[in-house]
């Protein structure tokens, strides 16, 4: 049988902590790998029995990697501290750690909650992350936000879901949204790409769009347009922010 090590990445997580560790109770072992966290975190954490590393964040990717080399085996479960594992995905998993893996890496489909509303359409609907694979072969992609792995073999699907709490609500979002328009502005910066009237109109026009429109986010209901409308905004705040960098560093 093959052993699995769980990775849980936190900051300020007092509220999601324990959940998410009780999710992954089921792995051989469990690391939480703190960002040097200002609540209870990591007193919970170590309450918790769980093997606890610390480092300051420098971004999502760069925490994971970090991370991974450091566990005792080599598949590696990743979860978010927001995320919480199905019965049917737990189940999924451990019938296939049983026998040796055909991939090395598996895909895994969300189900996302905006502020406890389950959000159906709205562009989420395809929602799907890596958080099942063979370290020897997977690494994330150097970037600050929306970090996805790279992996060098074969890629399959699991069947069960995560569950995905975004946010508890707007407050929460806001302060979210402000952190990843920031981290995305970084990244679009280290790319060399300068922002134009496209990026500020039609760029988050379109998302609106598309997500509200062509991917459905109105049978969401007015959470849809919530989620619409600030998915939309979050663009136009990114282009705003790279417009910032740019006249900073020039």
């Amino acid at each position: 049988m093959n052993k699995i090590s769980a990775i849980i990445p936190t900051f300020n997580e007092e509220h999601n902590i324990a959940s998410a560790i009780d999710a992954v109770s089921w792995a051989d072992e469990v690391i939480v790998v703190d960002s040097l966290s200002s609540d209870k975190t990591v007193e919970i954490a170590k309450q918790k029995g769980v093997r606890l590393l610390q480092r300051e964040y420098e971004n999502s990717a760069s925490q994971k990697n970090w991370t991974i080399p450091q566990a005792t085996h080599s598949w590696i479960f990743l979860l978010d501290a927001d995320e919480r594992v199905t019965e049917e995905l737990k189940k999924e998993i451990i019938d296939l750690l049983k026998e040796p893996l055909e991939k090395d890496a598996y895909w895994i489909r969300r189900s996302n909650y905006f502020m406890g509303k389950r959000v159906r359409f709205s562009g989420w609907q395809g929602d799907k992350v890596i958080r099942l694979f063979n370290r020897d072969k997977c690494r994330y992609q150097e970037k600050h936000v929306h970090s996805e792995i790279d992996c060098s073999g074969e890629i399959g699907y699991l069947t069960g879901k995560l569950d995905h709490f975004t946010v508890k609500n707007i407050a929460h979002y806001l302060e979210k949204w402000d952190r990843y328009s920031t981290w995305s502005a970084k990244d679009h910066y280290e790319r060399g790409q300068k922002p134009s009237i496209f990026h500020f109109v039609f760029k988050p026009g379109f998302r609106f769009f598309r997500d509200y429109i062509l991917r459905l986010g109105f049978l969401d209901g007015l959470t849809g347009l919530i989620v619409c409308t600030l998915s939309s905004t979050g663009i136009f705040m990114r282009y705003l922010k790279l417009k910032q960098l740019l006249e900073d560093n020039d």
